[in-house]
């Protein structure tokens, strides 16, 4: 028991290491701070109000909810027990033979529920307002239409954070890790992703960035350099048919990042693969961006993803996600350079079962020699 609690506190203490190194979170969020700003942050987050609100967490907007609204009824309670102070109406006033401004309103507590009642429009009909009071009325006036331009500003909040187009990217997911296979001829680094809904990402588009630490020849050090990855389908790369899950891949030629590196160098490398998904709802018509990373230790040589899609009996065709993320080791040469410059050298297994058509000889033979 107490062993397989501690494997499970290293495992988050890794995870909790590895998420510090990364720019971008597996679940898209980014992991930068910022500092020395010349404004002040509070200034910034007031004079873009409407962001600040429709970002905030869910516990702060329902506070903000209740306190507006309770505030509100409560400080125009204060007024409403002020102009019936002023003019007489209280209980222990014990004024006699005079107009009311508000019928019913005798003390702090009534006050206070026929602010409420004239904001809320419930009107039960046991207070009521009285033309006696001219201020009485103006004041009225004011508290219905602040009472309205609150309602539409939290009802305004609330649909925008219901209908965030984040909340549509959390039914997109990527798998968990990338392999590098061979694909078509070429070798290729290879990443799933697939959408949860039956609704369809319309104009979908993927692209990647690599960023990583480089020198340049001035030697200045770019700390976060960015060099652009285009990954594509069988289709092309331009606007995915996204109904059911892809396998993205990116083809490693001379002009490709990874050409350089090798099945036994990869993992010692420093660099993160952000890959980034936009396209627009088909339901809400509203644009969303989903981002996902990988680090060289999320990146699988010479492995491919296993088949999920098949066709039923009837005619249907059925996703097994169960499959999703699993992968299977596959024939892949060593190094990009090997892949395309050594003849015979595309396809190396990885059970160790190499050069098949290899053939013993006596060394002490003498070589032969070919007459030209």
């Amino acid at each position: 028991m107490f062993g397989a609690l501690n494997k499970r506190i290293q495992d988050c203490m890794a995870d909790r290491k590895t998420c510090k190194t990364r720019l971008v979170t597996k679940d898209g969020r980014c992991n930068i701070e910022y500092g020395n700003i010349k404004y002040s942050k509070h200034f910034a987050f007031l004079a873009d109000f409407w962001t600040t609100f429709v970002e905030i967490r869910w516990r702060f907007v329902l506070f903000f909810f209740i306190a507006s609204f309770t505030l509100s009824w409560f400080i125009f309670g204060l007024l409403w027990y002020w102009i019936a102070r002023s003019n007489g109406d209280l209980t222990w006033q014990n004024t006699i033979d005079h107009d009311v401004c508000v019928d019913n309103v005798v003390g702090l507590t009534t006050a206070f529920l026929y602010s409420l009642e004239t904001q809320t429009t419930i009107g039960y009909g046991g207070r009521a307002l009285t033309p006696t009071c001219p201020g009485a009325v103006a004041l009225l006036v004011i508290q219905s239409l602040l009472g309205a331009i609150i309602n539409c500003f939290m009802c305004g909040v609330i649909l925008s954070k219901i209908s965030l187009p984040k909340k549509r990217a959390k039914t997109i997911t990527f798998s968990n890790m990338a392999v590098i296979s061979p694909k078509k001829g070429s070798l290729c680094l290879s990443i799933r992703v697939a959408n949860l809904r039956k609704t369809l990402m319309i104009g979908s588009q993927i692209y990647g960035k690599l960023l990583r630490t480089t020198n340049t020849p001035d030697g200045e050090t770019i700390i976060m350099d960015q060099v652009n990855i285009d990954f594509m389908v069988d289709a092309g790369k331009d606007n995915l048919f996204f109904i059911c899950p892809l396998t993205l891949f990116h083809i490693i030629d001379k002009s490709s990042p990874f050409f350089e590196m090798a099945v036994d160098t990869l993992h010692k490398q420093e660099f993160e693969l952000v890959v980034f998904l936009e396209g627009t709802a088909e339901s809400t018509s509203s644009s969303c961006q989903v981002r996902t990373s990988f680090i060289p230790q999320e990146i699988m040589w010479g492995y491919n993803f296993l088949p999920i899609i098949s066709r039923s009996k009837e005619g249907k065709y059925r996703v097994d996600f169960s499959n999703f993320s699993k992968v299977v080791p596959v024939a892949t040469a060593h190094c990009a350079y090997c892949f395309h410059n050594i003849k015979g050298h595309h396809h190396h297994a990885r059970d160790g079962h190499v050069n098949q058509g290899f053939e013993v000889i006596d060394i002490n033979d003498p070589p032969t020699v070919t007459k030209i």
